[in-house]
């Protein structure tokens, strides 16, 4: 399906992680729609990607960014407009389920708000007024723990709940310039940093087979790139009428009947 996407300036943060996050799939997945996707992470590692997507042709842009620092989210959108003059779509994708829990200190639990909830509204602030010219939209990465909640993780766990919130808030906030504002929301995907966390347990394999068999479709995790591709329709002319909207790409995990779940044992 043409989605639409060709020249678009597509902003993603959170897009330099290991091969195979979801910020990386994202990133692909836009330049194989013809899309210009600007990589906004404090990682290096977004030099090489985008030095990759150039290899191929396609036109893409890496801003190296604490997204912690709210100046150097400004100065990454001067950069951007100052290259392109527009920005069509921003999707906030930063997220890391760091343990700030009850017994963290205040420092760790801000530092996770930063990080994970005030990162998206820096980014979609400095973006406004391209996105009000090219009557463009936000798409905000979600968590269920938002939803379930988790344990152990309460700076997660509030970025997550003020991400949905913000998700509603800036639909009705934007609706008057024709913005569309939603939300992604994941459960379990099987992403490098979630094997990076199963290969420190004693038992991983059966831990992640234990968690898949929780997973009522297929009893299996939601791979990134079917995230990826319905960020993508999101963000499209496809979904012209779709704001305000928390869209679940999990595999049935957090509505379905728990008598779907397979022998957990």
């Amino acid at each position: 399906m043409d989605l639409n996407l060709k020249n678009k300036i597509v902003v993603v943060s959170g897009s330099a992680g290991k091969e195979g996050s979801i910020g990386e799939t994202i990133v692909n997945r836009l330049a194989d729609e013809g899309a210009i996707a600007v990589l906004v992470d404090r990682n290096a590692r977004g030099f090489e990607y985008v030095e990759r997507l150039q290899k191929r042709g396609v036109n893409s842009l890496f801003v190296q960014t604490d997204v912690t620092d709210p100046l150097a989210i400004e100065n990454a959108v001067k950069v951007i407009g100052a290259k392109y003059g527009r920005i069509d779509a921003i999707i906030n994708n930063v997220g890391v389920n760091d343990g700030a829990g009850l017994d963290s200190s205040y420092e760790d639990f801000m530092n996770s708000l930063k990080l994970n909830v005030v990162s998206y509204f820096l980014l979609a602030k400095y973006s406004l007024p391209y996105l009000k010219e090219s009557k463009g939209n936000i798409l905000n990465i979600g968590s269920k723990v938002a939803l379930t909640g988790q344990g152990g993780t309460s700076g997660y766990a509030a970025a997550k709940g003020g991400v949905l919130g913000l998700t509603r808030e800036w639909a009705v906030d934007l609706i008057q310039y024709g913005i569309r504002s939603n939300a992604i929301i994941i459960a379990e995907s099987y992403t490098p940093a979630y094997e990076d966390w199963i290969k420190t347990l004693p038992d991983g394999e059966a831990v992640l087979k234990k968690i898949s068999k929780t997973i009522p479709l297929e009893n299996r995790m939601t791979k990134t790139e079917e995230i990826a591709d319905t960020a993508l329709f999101i963000i499209s002319e496809k979904s012209s009428h779709t704001t305000g909207q928390f869209v679940f790409v999990d595999g049935g995990y957090v509505h379905l009947d728990r008598a779907l779940i397979s022998d957990v044992n």
